[in-house]
Order: structure tokens, then C-alpha cells, then sequence
């Protein structure tokens, strides 16, 4: 505002000064004009001035020599030079003169005829000099106050429009991660604030949805830990007490290990949990046989299988390999596999087959499958359908699939509900 203002009181100061200085050009024009017509006597009678302390005439020989002079001014308007100049053409000059109000512009023109003089006509540029002035004072404070108002309206439309800002902030500092706590407020207007409010409330809602998952995760962990740890407790107490045989006390100390083993299996998967959440879950890629790697899970599961009355059946391409680790990859398969032993029926069927960009591993069995409302979140942490939660396991297993899988870049889901195919999708190297 203030560039722009300078700019038009430069730009309106500079014309009224060249329309001040054509007039007084153009009164000095025809002022001389009419002092040296042809039928007019070159001489200064009767020339009658407005203001004769600011403006003159003067009649000077071809010399230097002062003829006549009409006005206030004191002495010869021009130099000796000057006249000379003078007699072969127009001169013009500003400067100021004694007897003389205020800095003058002067013309000076040959006169001709037997009595060659030069006329010299001055006019006074104290009135233009005291418009000037006057324009210059009037933009200096009414610019200065232009500036004023225009900051304030400024500050005032500022407020107003960044007054749903200030809301959303003094929201913001009493928000939590509360579900029942409200979002920010949102203004009428659909602008850019407006939708700046919606994008900070969706972020809100997946913070509150990752913070109600983690607070779920916390109490089941520590549902789970608590259950083998009361179970450890109560075999070694009754093992201690117990006066039966060391059959009794052998039995109970087995148990115990039992659990014990279950607790570091826990740990363990809670570790890789934590680690794929952090995005550190290490892996050590190297070239790896798919056919030996479904094959050694197969007869890592066998026995299992084989006293439930079930089959592990491989099924893979020949001479399918990729770059991935395959201890991580043996613990994903297990997991699935050992969901299927758990909560599936019939056979097992391992497939690896080649997919466009990778390959493809489908565990497979003919149990019921997962309910319906399961089968959108299975590889979320501890999530467990009614009857899993009843039985053995604590929903960690393809929590653990699905973060083996995204470390490797690949992907983890349900293929088929009933029967039951869950598939991991590999890219065939790790980067």
C-alpha cells in the first residue's frame, strides 16, 4: 500500500509540474510575441505588469547594455554571453534575480529591425514551487493517514478472516484423544481454512483410532501374560505343596515349562510386533528355494498334522526361487500353518506359484474359516474370532504374517473365507 501510494503521488506530482511549467512557458511565449510583432515599436511604454516583483521585461542592446526594464528586477537579466547567445537564438534559463521573488524562469529572443534588441521576459516560479509544495505536504499526510486506515481496516478484515483460525487453536489446546472429546471447529465458509479444519480432524480421528488400538493392545498383552503367568504360579505352589508322587510334581513342573515356553514365544512375537511398527523389523535377504522352504515347514508340521489325522500337502513350481530371508519367512509360514492346525479341518495345502512382479504362497485347509466379520481386520493385532478366544493363542500369529510380508514388501490377506486361503505376496528380491 505504501509502494503503490508513493508511486501515484510521484507519478501525479511529476505532471502537475510539467503542466505548471508548460503554463508558465506558454505566458512567456506569448508575453514575448507581443513585444516584438513587426508593426510593433520595440519599446517598453505602456507594458503594465500583474505582479511586478515577480515578473519582468527588459530590453538589453546586442552588448549587454540595459535599454529598458519594466518590473522590480535589479540590474541585467542576462550576461554579456548570454545576450550573445541570445542573438542567434532562443534562450532559456532558470535561476534566481535580484529584485525578484523566489527562483525565475527567464526567455530571451532577438528583436529585429534597425534598433536590434533583445527582449528578455522573466516569470517568478514562487506560486508554482508553493503548488508543488502543497501537493507534496497533502500526500505526505493524507498518504500517511491513507496508511493509517487502510492498516487497520487491514488488521480488521485479518481478524475476521482468521478468527476460525484462532478458534480451531484455542480448540486445539484442550483436545485429547478422548472418542467422546470433539474435533475442531469448522467455519461456514468452505475455503481453504474450512478444509485445513476437516484434514486436521481426520487426522485427529486416526489418531484416536491408533491410540484405542494400541490401549487395546496394552490390555490384552497384558491379559495374556497375565494367564500363563497365574497358570506357572499355580502348578509351582501346588508342586510345592503337593505330598502326592513325584508323578504329580513332574506333571506339574511340565506344565509350567509349558507355559514358560508359551511366555517366550509371546515375548518374541510381541518384539517382531514392535519392530514392524518402528518399520525396523531386520531382514537378511538371500536366494532361497521356494520348493525347500514350503518342503521344510511341511516336516517341520508333520507329526502335528499326522496325530490329528490331517495331511500338509506342497504343491509349487519347479525351480522357483527368490531373494528373501528365510528364517522370516519359515516363522510366517509356520504361523499359518499353525492357524490352520488350530482352527481349520481336512488337509493343508501349501502353493507357491509365480505372480506378476513376485510370487505367491497360499496356505490353505477345509475348515469353517473366519466369520465374516473377521476376515477384513485377521491380520490385525490380537484379533481373534469367539471360538479362537475360547482355545489356545492369543491373535498374534497373523499379525506377525502380515509384518513379516510388508518387510519384505510384499502383502498379507484372506483370499477365500470358507474354505479358508490365506496368501503372502512376495516381490522376487528384497531391496
Amino acid at each position: 500500500m505504501l509502494l503503490m501510494l508513493a508511486s501515484a503521488a510521484l507519478f501525479v506530482y511529476l505532471r502537475l509540474r510539467a503542466d505548471l511549467d508548460d503554463r508558465i512557458d506558454a505566458s512567456l511565449d506569448s508575453r514575448l510575441a507581443a513585444l516584438i510583432e513587426p508593426q510593433r515599436q520595440l519599446s517598453l511604454a505602456g507594458v503594465a505588469l500583474e505582479d511586478p516583483e515577480e515578473t519582468f521585461v527588459q530590453l538589453m542592446s546586442p552588448t549587454g547594455e540595459v535599454l529598458d526594464s519594466v518590473g522590480t528586477l535589479r540590474g541585467p537579466a542576462l550576461s554579456t554571453a548570454e545576450v550573445r547567445r541570445a542573438t542567434a537564438e532562443s534562450v532559456t534559463l532558470e535561476r534566481g534575480f535580484p529584485g525578484v521573488d523566489g527562483r525565475t524562469r527567464v526567455l530571451a529572443h532577438l528583436a529585429g529591425g534597425d534598433g536590434a534588441a533583445v527582449v528578455v521576459v522573466g516569470q517568478s516560479l514562487l506560486d508554482r514551487n508553493d503548488a508543488l509544495s502543497n501537493v507534496f505536504y497533502s500526500f505526505v499526510i493524507g498518504g500517511a493517514v491513507a496508511i493509517l486506515f487502510a492498516s487497520l481496516i487491514g488488521y480488521l478484515l485479518a481478524t475476521a478472516g482468521l478468527a476460525p483460525v484462532e478458534a480451531m487453536r484455542r480448540r486445539a489446546r484442550e483436545v485429547s484423544l478422548s472418542p467422546s472429546d470433539e474435533g475442531l471447529p469448522l467455519p461456514d465458509t468452505h475455503d481453504e481454512i474450512r478444509r485445513l479444519g476437516e484434514t486436521l480432524n481426520e487426522m485427529l480421528a486416526r489418531l484416536r483410532a491408533a491410540f484405542e488400538r494400541e490401549s487395546r493392545f496394552v490390555a490384552d498383552a497384558s491379559h495374556e501374560l497375565r494367564t500363563p503367568i497365574a497358570i506357572i504360579k499355580t502348578e509351582l505352589e501346588g508342586a510345592l505343596q503337593s505330598a502326592a508322587s513325584e508323578a504329580s510334581v513332574h506333571t506339574s513342573l511340565a506344565a509350567a515349562v509349558e507355559e514358560c515356553d508359551r511366555l517366550a514365544q509371546l515375548a518374541e512375537d510381541l518384539l517382531v510386533i514392535a519392530r514392524a511398527a518402528d518399520g525396523q523389523l531386520p531382514v537378511r535377504p538371500e536366494t532361497t528355494q521356494v520348493a525347500e522352504l514350503l518342503g521344510g515347514v511341511r516336516d517341520r508340521f508333520a507329526g502335528r498334522a499326522t496325530r490329528r489325522g490331517r495331511a500338509i500337502l506342497v504343491e509349487v513350481e519347479p525351480d522357483l526361487s527368490l531373494i528373501a530371508d528365510p528364517l522370516r519367512l519359515r516363522q510366517a509360514l509356520g504361523n499359518l500353518v499353525e492357524n490352520a492346525l488350530r482352527h481349520g479341518d481336512g488337509d493343508i495345502m501349501l502353493v507357491g506359484r509365480g505372480a506378476a512382479g513376485g510370487l505367491e504362497i497360499d496356505v490353505a485347509d477345509e475348515g469353517p474359516g473366519f466369520p465374516p466379520h473377521l476376515a477384513a481386520r485377521a491380520f490385525e493385532r490380537f484379533a481373534r474370532g469367539d471360538r479362537a478366544r475360547t482355545g489356545e493363542g492369543v491373535g498374534l500369529g497373523l499379525a506377525i504374517v502380515q509384518a513379516i510380508a510388508e518387510a519384505h514388501g510384499g502383502r498379507a490377506r484372506v483370499v477365500d473365507i470358507a474354505p479358508t486361503t490365506l496368501r503372502i505376496w512376495l516381490p522376487s528380491a528384497v531391496t
